[in-house]
């Protein structure tokens, strides 16, 4: 059950709030005051705490304010001398709640179970954002990628847009999803978008979204990426595929940061920062006459270029490490180990599908060999 702190300096308080905590199931702890309960934070783990606002030496909002750099666990603050004033104070400095004596029960353990059901999700979500997190890893120590990372870690907290540039199969999903992650827009949606796997007469309502009978399909509104990716990122995939139409759709919305849906007339404001990536040479395209040179300008800000593997033969046993052991764990199967000798024929090859061609090799190995894969089996099975 959790266990819940009870900072209070009247003791006749702190043992009625233990009681009837107590009878409900939960473990409880108590302070005497917030000078006294600030240690206990560092020693302890609680899942939620109530603190009075007057007391001395620190009052309840100094200790939230001081707990706030100690802990993420809820704050409820409870005050006999409670003003719209300082509820709002305490609200905006972080508490979860406010309750005013004399403590209504019903109230108190209701504000409780809620504060403790915030703190669980908060915690499954942390879980999830570090499994995706894990699931989108960079993996690489060659100077290429170590040089890659470093310019992603200097581009990603600011709102830069990024061109990625790079063969199929290097990554350059995982580099905009690291961006996205180490952004302050961490916290916000991640859209993707495939321009080369969507229609060019389906691109404009998939991007911008479309008002209900704008076309023979549209049976209701949609909203569109741009819209669903507002405070977030939006990843446009092989943009080098993109019809001009949509390219110039695409430029108004960088421009005005407005977008308006097909068959609408209303103009909506949207927050996007926007990474792009193609394996194509956009100036080439410009060339041609494919590629608008005006939207190339625009989303090029920042230019970073994905190595293919060929370039970074050194992180191979590094990838076949982590391809090894999730392809075994996928399968059911052992993890097999990979022989010295295996590793330098798998050092041969070509890799055309770079990282991704790598990733299926590995996991037909691990399906088709035994215990020990040896370089008779990557000529065998490659």
């Amino acid at each position: 059950m959790a266990r819940v702190l009870i900072i209070d300096d009247e003791p006749a308080i702190r043992r009625a709030m233990c009681g009837i905590l107590g009878n409900e199931g939960y473990t409880t702890a108590e302070a005497a005051s917030a000078v006294e309960a600030v240690p206990m934070l560092n020693d302890n783990v609680f899942d939620a705490i109530f603190c009075d606002i007057k007391m001395p030496q620190m009052d309840g909002i100094e200790f939230l304010e001081k707990a706030k750099t100690i802990t993420d666990t809820p704050i409820i603050i409870i005050s006999g001398h409670g003003t719209i004033d300082i509820a709002v104070d305490a609200i905006k400095k972080g508490a979860y709640d406010f309750i005013e004596k004399p403590i209504d029960l019903n109230r108190m353990l209701i504000t409780l179970r809620n504060a403790l059901d915030k703190n669980r999700l908060y915690n499954e979500t942390k879980i999830l954002r570090s499994a995706v997190s894990k699931q989108y890893e960079m993996i690489g120590a060659a100077p290429a990628m170590n040089e890659l990372n470093d310019m992603i870690g200097r581009v990603a907290p600011t709102n830069a847009r990024v061109l990625i540039l790079g063969e199929n199969g290097t990554g350059k999903e995982l580099v905009a999803r690291q961006l996205h992650e180490m952004s302050p827009r961490c916290n916000g949606p991640f859209v993707e978008v495939n321009c080369a796997a969507i229609p060019s007469e389906l691109i404009e309502s998939q991007l911008f979204g479309h008002e209900k009978g704008a076309f023979t399909s549209a049976v209701k509104q949609k909203k569109g990426d741009f819209e669903l990716a507002d405070n977030g990122t939006l990843f446009l995939d092989e943009i080098g595929d993109m019809s001009l139409a949509a390219q110039a759709k695409v430029l108004r919305a960088l421009q005005e940061n407005k977008i308006t849906r097909v068959g609408g007339e209303e103009e909506i404001k949207v927050d996007v920062r926007v990474i792009a990536a193609t394996n194509k040479n956009l100036q080439e395209e410009i060339a041609r006459g494919n590629f608008r040179e005006d939207l190339y300008h625009r989303i090029s800000m920042i230019i970073m270029r994905v190595p293919p593997l060929r370039e970074r033969l050194d992180d191979i046993p590094l990838l076949i490490n982590s391809f090894v052991v999730k392809a075994a764990n996928e399968m059911g199967k052992p993890i097999p180990v990979f022989t010295e000798s295996a590793i330098s024929e798998l050092k041969k090859q070509q890799w055309t599908g770079n990282i991704r061609e790598l990733q299926n090799v590995v996991g037909r190995l691990v399906i088709l060999c035994g215990s020990t894969i040896s370089d008779e089996d990557v000529k065998k099975y490659i």
